[in-house]
């Protein structure tokens, strides 16, 4: 092959095309994965509609990859070999000599290489990726259900795992689509009494399909902040909905020395109160997605217990079909293309 496909954008919000371009070589400490499955992210959309600096034109996104090593560039067979099973997530990579890297906080590196933005993303044949991006794949995870796991899986999975619950605490899920639907799955697996908040009494049935303990209808006349003291209060809320106001209702309901974990993205400025949070110590974090290796651990604990996103796929040459179901909420939780 000396060729390969990629679904670029010419411009901002401009629609997909397909084109072909000359395979590229790996370069020192990159390797050149064959994608499999790469899935369509919301956040896609910060790129392709240039929100933020540096982005450049044609665009080719895609952090949620999922494939196999086709070629070693040098320096990069330390532990790596062609043919093993890859992701590769929102982190595709760090600077190691910015504050955060030096102290070993590698996901708030100043110069992320976020792939479909430092570099070509997985909307293509193959990526080159550096090896500090890589991430293994379980056998029991196929390439199109581990592709989420590399930004929606592991944000949500790490974000309850860094939390201050413990098993037995109660943790809420604010939202069940597609973070928060892996969301209600991971607290229910790490053996916290999971409390599935989402609007309308119609998503119960599928809280408790999840795994969910509890529902909370946000749209009822209980306020979910009553609800969750109701039940004793929440150690963590983990907030996936991004929704301020609804992100904001949560505060009132959590346990003294609770937090509320923010990883739904949205512009509105939070609205609490510093008195809500200084006399029972509770806070606010906001939480990234994780590193390479939190990546690997998300797959890992996804397949010891039978955790799996629910998705929809759709082939290479229908990107942007699969780009605007993602962006209307249509999707099926995650899109996921086959570039094959």
């Amino acid at each position: 092959m000396t060729s390969y496909r990629a679904a670029q954008v010419v411009a901002a919000q401009a629609p997909f095309e397909i084109v072909e371009r000359e395979l590229p070589e790996p370069g020192p400490g990159q390797v050149r994965v064959a994608v499999d499955a790469c899935g369509v992210c919301h956040s896609d959309a910060v790129f392709v509609d240039a929100q933020v600096p540096g982005v450049r034109f044609p665009l080719v996104p895609g952090h949620e990859i999922a494939g196999r090593i086709e070629a070693l560039g040098a320096d990069a067979d330390d532990g790596w070999h062609v043919g093993d099973r890859v992701a590769v997530g929102w982190f595709g990579g760090s600077c190691h000599h910015c504050p955060p890297c030096r102290q070993g906080d590698f996901v708030v590196c100043q110069n992320l290489k976020v792939p479909g933005w430092a570099y070509d993303g997985g909307y293509a044949d193959v990526v080159i990726a550096p090896t500090d991006a890589l991430a293994r794949i379980p056998e029991a995870l196929p390439a199109a259900e581990a592709a989420p796991m590399a930004c929606a899986g592991v944000t949500t999975f790490n974000g309850l795992r860094r939390s201050p619950a413990r098993p037995g605490d109660l943790v809420a899920v604010l939202g069940i689509g597609g973070l928060g639907h892996l969301g209600v799955q991971y607290a229910a697996a790490m053996g916290f009494e999971t409390v599935a908040i989402a609007r309308g009494a119609a998503k119960a049935d599928f809280a408790e399909q999840l795994g969910a303990h509890h529902y909370v209808d946000s749209t009822a006349a209980t306020p979910v902040a009553d609800a969750l003291q109701s039940l004793g209060g929440a150690k963590a809320v983990l907030a996936t909905a991004a929704n301020s106001e609804a992100i904001a209702a949560t505060v009132d309901g959590l346990s003294p020395r609770g937090e509320l974990v923010v990883i739904g993205v949205s512009p509105e400025p939070l609205g609490i109160a510093p008195v809500q949070l200084i006399m029972s110590g509770k806070a606010v974090r906001g939480h990234p997605s994780g590193t390479a290796q939190d990546v690997q651990d998300t797959m890992a604990f996804s397949a010891l217990h039978g955790i799996r996103p629910m998705i929809e796929t759709a082939p290479l040459d229908r990107t942007d079909e699969a780009y605007r179901k993602m962006l209307s909420g249509a999707a099926r939780f995650r899109m996921v293309l086959i570039p094959g």
